[in-house]
């Protein structure tokens, strides 16, 4: 008996948050079709100029604009941004820090400090287990 392997294929949408990009943003090509795995893994070894360029000008999606600017997704929404940003937009804001980012920033930070007290916390806990 010989064994079929099929090949693993993803949607559009899929490989485009895998890579990191904004999926209205890559060529038709990639939009249209479906993405193998050995696809992907080639995207990420070895990326195209497209990708290069959408990774480094944009548009980003949410994800990446909330970790550019050290904020949560939910705090990108409560400031108002809901539309993929580029990267000069990122850095503009940046530069003008409203009151809602400099706010959500504290707040992120606050949560990475929690989250390592717990961390610790229970790493000691560990270790003290017999």
């Amino acid at each position: 008996m010989t064994s079929h392997q099929s090949t693993q294929t993803m949607k559009p949408a899929t490989a485009a948050k895998k890579l990191g990009v904004y999926l209205e943003a890559t060529p038709a090509e990639f939009r249209e079709g479906v993405v193998t795995r050995a696809e992907l893994n080639t995207l990420q070894a070895d990326p195209p100029q497209w990708l290069l360029d959408l990774r480094r000008d944009g548009p980003h999606p949410r994800p990446v604009v909330a970790a550019k600017l050290g904020v949560s997704i939910a705090g990108l929404a409560r400031g108002g941004v809901t539309e993929p940003l580029t990267t000069e937009q990122i850095e503009a804001l940046k530069q003008e820090q409203p009151e809602w980012l400099a706010k959500e920033r504290a707040t992120q930070a606050e949560v990475r400090k929690e989250t390592a007290r717990i961390k610790k916390r229970d790493a000691e806990r560990e270790a003290q287990q017999p």
